[in-house]
């Protein structure tokens, strides 16, 4: 299995921009599709961004579709996400892991979108 730690929320005000990244352990990471998953309180985690394994073909739910841009480096074994006009209901912890997911996940990282 894959050991995946992100980073790279915050707080930031509406309309605002952040970088997630995603930085996964083994050398097999590259075999693997990817996404960006969010859990906002009391609702249920959620797929908002997907990458294959090569990174030609990405998928963005309607929700965050133009203004996200999911991204990868293979070589560096890790997944981005780029965040843009933020919105309140953004607000959640985001976490990165395989498609379909590993039973087990990283720690999250926090996104708050308030002014």
């Amino acid at each position: 299995q894959v050991q995946l730690v992100e980073s790279g929320g915050g707080l930031v005000p509406p309309g605002g921009s952040l970088r997630l990244s995603c930085a996964a352990s083994g050398s097999i990471f590259s075999i693997y599709a990817m996404g960006w998953y969010r859990q906002a309180p009391g609702k249920q985690r959620e797929l908002v961004a997907s990458i294959s394994n090569g990174g030609r073909t990405t998928y963005a739910d309607s929700s965050v579709k133009g203004r996200f841009t999911i991204s990868r480096d293979n070589a560096k074994n890790t997944v981005y996400l780029q965040m843009n006009s933020l919105k309140p209901e953004d607000t959640a912890v985001y976490y990165c892991n395989r498609i379909p997911p590993f039973t087990s996940w990283g720690q999250g990282t926090q996104v708050t979108v308030s002014s």
